[in-house]
C-alpha cells in the first residue's frame, strides 16, 4: 500500500483545478469567434455590463485572488485591473486592440500561474471572505473559488448572449 501525502492531495487538487481552469477558458475563447466586436461590445437591456468586461473581469479576479491574495505582483497592468475589477462596468467600447490582449491573456495567465505555482511561488495566503461569503483560507481555496466565480460569468454570457 502506497502512502499519499498531504502534499501530494494538495497538487493532485491543485492539478484538476486547472484543468477545470483551461476548459473554461477555452469556452470564453469561443466568445471571440462567435460574436463581432460590435457585439461584444453591447450591454443589453436590463443589464449593467457586456461579454466583453465579463471577460475582462475574469482575467481581473483570478489575478486579484491568486496572486493579491498570496502577496504576489500580477501579470495584468493597474489600468486593465481598473477597468475590470469588481464593482465596475463597460465606461467605453473596447477595441480590436484590447481584445487581443484580452484573449492572449485569457491562455498566457494559465501558464504562467500553473508555473508559478509548481515553482512554489505560492507560499502564503491571506485568508479572507469573498463579497459572496465565501472564506479562502488556501492558495487551493482561491483556485476552487476562482473557477467557481469564472462558471458563474460564463452564465452571465450566456444570458447576455440570448440578447445580442
Amino acid at each position: 500500500m502506497t502512502s499519499i501525502t498531504t502534499k501530494e492531495i494538495k497538487m493532485e487538487s491543485i492539478f484538476n483545478v486547472c484543468n477545470v481552469w483551461k476548459t473554461n477558458r477555452n469556452l470564453y475563447l469561443k466568445y471571440f469567434e462567435k460574436y463581432t466586436l460590435e457585439q461584444l461590445n453591447k450591454v443589453p437591456d436590463g443589464f449593467n455590463n457586456n461579454l466583453i468586461w465579463n471577460i475582462g473581469h475574469i482575467i481581473v479576479a483570478q489575478q486579484a485572488l491568486i496572486y493579491k491574495g498570496s502577496n504576489l505582483n500580477v501579470y495584468i497592468s493597474d489600468e486593465l485591473f481598473g477597468l475590470y475589477k469588481p464593482n465596475t462596468k463597460p465606461t467605453g467600447l473596447t477595441t480590436e486592440v484590447e481584445v487581443a490582449e484580452l484573449k492572449i491573456l485569457l491562455i498566457s495567465l494559465i501558464e504562467k500561474t500553473e508555473t508559478d505555482f509548481y515553482n512554489g511561488k505560492f507560499v502564503t495566503y491571506n485568508e479572507r471572505m469573498t463579497g459572496t461569503g465565501f472564506h479562502l483560507n488556501s492558495i487551493l481555496d482561491a483556485f476552487e473559488f476562482n473557477n467557481y466565480h469564472e462558471g458563474l460569468h460564463f452564465g452571465y454570457m450566456m444570458s447576455i448572449g440570448k440578447f445580442i
